[in-house]
């Protein structure tokens, strides 16, 4: 990809002059020939030797040590020398540059913007128009125009800091310039840029300088660098780098150095600390937060799976194509349930002492819920194979986390992560992927604001949400408008915080997890009908937990055995929660040849092994209490009725219009592609299946998810009874529920495969 982008140049220059032919300079000279570059490159430097052999690497034209002669005729200056030094080669241009081009623009290539735009200000008496301050994030521990390498700054950032007045021809001819190296070039205040540098690059390469420094002058150095490992090696090989070039930075850049060293000065004394009073949960929690902070924000900031880069998943732009036909036999453990591995953590970090949780969902949205609680303070060790171990802080020994709080995709994270903050003495903010900022907030805002917090949202009560800390909360009684767990649960937590008696009525059964686990933790929730109620001001205390495999991606194996004929699957130790079994239900009524085998109770949550065994379906009205309790196994339960002899008709699903995509238009959308006849109401659909095992019920397509992991995952197992091969784009998410589908869905004897992932 980086040959591609180099083979094409943009850039139309003249004459360019590259003052200070070192390796920043060389190496641009060098990715501009690749890029095909039709102008001169010249350059100055003090040193005739590296003029020298940078003419005969065939990087520059010509070149010399005067700059007078040099600047003749340049349609752009790059000022690529010490910052110490930039002070007087500015002086020296200044009186050079009506020899330069008219329309000429000059750029620079230092890493502290303040002092040389401080430069400019003393030379020039303003900065110029035509002078846009940049600096590359690239570099190399050698020097010199014989390192000079043409691939150093593609897919690196160079960050432009052009003041306000600057001309916008010359800001575009810099972005251009820099972009055909491959570079990536984003736009930054001055003073924003010298902060982020001090802590980024700056602060980590005064740190490696420091240790060498102090272990080289030990009389036991010869062992400590003969015997060092390898994280050794690496933390400490950007001290090798020029230093005079970093004596100058430092020095340019103190003030913002001093700042982050101040910072990173007091986080080391934490450390100290913890380590002389044998804090271990303090050391954890650094430990582990440090750990996955690197994989957590690098995917943050390219847009790339946590989930994938934490188990080292393929990632990107993910196809689904299957393959018709196939068989739906073996026993399977689906994962953990998504909806419990959000509360354990929540509780588990909320209530006093170590929570130990065992099958917990390592997909994406619940990896950012364990972030999220590393962020605020709490240690976490783990996941590792489904083992979690949570350090509490009580409901009270949150701290404030130092920027937005981001939950990927999960909607229950934000709903819930609103009514547990609204209680604490922070302000905090909770943000999501670009789904989730599309799906109303207003149903938990609204009556946590009843409750006494403040909260905004952005236009149409969608997020970020901000809360305001410090909220007296009073406990309310609240009729849900809609049967939505998420609400449920929302308040309840945020009743935790609240004074007296916080009561919430549910127009449906919703799933009860919370209320479970509540009560497994030690805080009492009371029910009585539709009604469930807690008191404020009591405390969690820790408590084992075993989180049962999901029914939500249990569901999709369900279907699959009771659609394919001869198909017999068990699946493994699956929570049947009363308020979760409504897919069991309804494929019960539809015919399906469904038992529940080994049923137990584990921490309070019913379990079971269910067996599946094919048998003809039959379309039916779905029982509209069945609805809250099936909401998001209806993707799944679409192609059951696909499948199924004559009509199966939902209705008073509105709830699935809000998910991570409008389910009922996605589904119908996808049906019509595979010729399924079907018709469209508001708060439902009417679905006409096909009742003969003997011939396919539907065609092949191409069916877009909409980015939605569950229509994903219900086309894909769709499958079994198709005419042609499915393909279904935008599989991505399915991590973030399923990481494991494809590979089970393999196991029992589906065709697929995945196309369009990279590593």
């Amino acid at each position: 990809m980086a040959s591609e982008h180099l083979c094409q140049s943009a850039s139309h220059e003249s004459r360019l002059l590259i003052v200070g032919l070192g390796l920043i300079g060389g190496s641009l000279a060098s990715a501009l020939r690749v890029a095909g570059f039709q102008g001169q490159i010249v350059a100055c430097d003090p040193d005739e030797h590296e003029i020298a052999r940078g003419i005969e690497m065939g990087l520059i034209d010509s070149g010399g040590t005067c700059l007078a002669e040099q600047v003749e005729g340049a349609s752009m200056i790059v000022l690529a020398v010490p910052v110490l030094a930039m002070e007087s080669v500015m002086a020296n241009l200044a009186d050079a540059l009506p020899r330069a081009a008219p329309n000429v623009v000059m750029t620079d290539v230092g890493s502290t913007k303040a002092t040389i735009r401080a430069c400019a200000l003393r030379v020039f008496g303003r900065v110029p128009t035509n002078l846009v301050l940049g600096h590359p994030i690239a570099g190399s521990e050698k020097s010199g125009v014989a390192a000079a390498n043409p691939q150093l700054y593609v897919d690196h950032k160079v960050i432009l800091t052009p003041e306000p007045d600057v001309d916008r021809d010359a800001l575009d001819r810099v972005r251009r310039l820099w972009q055909d190296c491959g570079a990536e070039v984003v736009e930054m205040d001055v003073e924003r840029h010298d902060q982020v540098l001090a802590r980024t690059s700056h602060l980590p390469h005064l740190l490696a300088f420091s240790l060498v420094d102090t272990l080289a002058r030990q009389d036991e150095r010869l062992d400590i660098f003969r015997y060092a490992a390898g994280g050794f090696r690496d933390f400490t090989r950007i001290a090798g780098s020029d230093p005079v070039m970093w004596r100058d930075i430092f020095i340019a850049n103190k003030h913002a150095v001093l700042a982050s060293l101040d910072d990173f000065e007091a986080g080391l004394g934490r450390l100290r600390h913890a380590v002389e009073s044998g804090d271990s949960d303090a050391l954890i929690a650094t430990f582990d937060r440090a750990s996955h902070a690197r994989h957590y924000f690098d995917s943050l900031l390219n847009k790339t799976s946590y989930q994938a880069e934490y188990h080292m998943q393929p990632q990107g732009k993910v196809t689904y194509r299957v393959r018709p036909g196939g068989q739906a036999k073996g026993h399977l453990r689906v994962p953990g349930d998504k909806s419990m591995s959000h509360r354990s953590i929540m509780l588990g970090a909320l209530a006093e002492g170590v929570t130990e949780v065992k099958g917990f969902l390592e997909g994406e949205d619940s990896l950012a819920t364990l972030q999220a609680f590393r962020e605020m303070g709490v240690a976490i060790e783990g996941p590792q194979q489904g083992r979690v171990t949570i350090h509490g802080v009580g409901l009270h020994g949150l701290k404030a986390p130092a920027g937005p709080l981001y939950v990927g995709n999960s909607g229950t994270a934000m709903r819930l992560f609103s009514g547990l903050l609204a209680g604490q003495a922070f302000d905090s903010e909770l943000t999501g992927d670009e789904s989730l900022t599309k799906r109303p907030m207003g149903r938990v805002a609204d009556p946590l604001r009843l409750m006494g917090a403040t909260i905004d949202t952005a236009e149409g009560g969608r997020p970020p949400l901000k809360i305001r800390g410090a909220a007296a909360l009073k406990g309310i009684h609240y009729d849900m408008p809609m049967a939505s767990a998420q609400v449920k649960s929302c308040l309840l937590l945020a009743g935790l915080y609240a004074q007296g008696e916080t009561r919430v009525r549910e127009p449906a059964p919703t799933r009860d997890h919370t209320e479970r686990m509540l009560n497994g933790f030690g805080y009492a929730v009371s029910r009585d009908g539709d009604t469930c109620w807690l008191q404020g001001g009591g405390k969690l205390s820790a408590a084992p937990i075993d989180v049962p495999s999901d029914i939500s991606s249990a569901t999709f194996f369900l279907v699959a055995a009771a659609i394919t004929p001869e198909a017999d699957i068990t699946l493994e130790h699956v929570g049947i929660n009363p308020t979760r079994i409504g897919v069991i239900n309804i494929l019960t009524l539809m015919g399906a040849n469904l038992l529940l085998e080994n049923e137990r109770e584990v921490g309070g949550e019913p379990v079971a092994d269910i067996r599946i065994r094919y048998a003809p379906l039959k379309g039916i009205d779905i029982p509209v209490d069945q609805v809250p309790l099936a909401i998001d196994e209806f993707p799944a339960l679409f192609i059951a009725a696909a499948n199924a002899e004559g009509i199966t008709r939902l209705r008073g699903a509105e709830e699935l219009r809000v998910k991570e995509s409008d389910r009922i238009q996605a589904m119908a959308d996808g049906l019509a592609t595979l010729g399924v006849q079907h018709t469209v109401v508001e708060d439902g659909i009417d679905i006409t299946g096909n009742g003969n095992a003997q011939v396919a019920s539907y065609g092949g397509g191409r069916i877009d998810s909409l980015g939605d992991h569950r229509i994903a995952m219900a086309f894909a197992i769709a499958s079994l009874r198709a005419g042609d091969d499915i393909v279904i784009e935008d599989c991505a998410n399915v991590a973030t529920s399923f990481p494991d589908f494809v590979e089970l869905a393999t196991r029992i004897g589906m065709g697929i495969s995945v196309e369009g992932a990279h590593e």
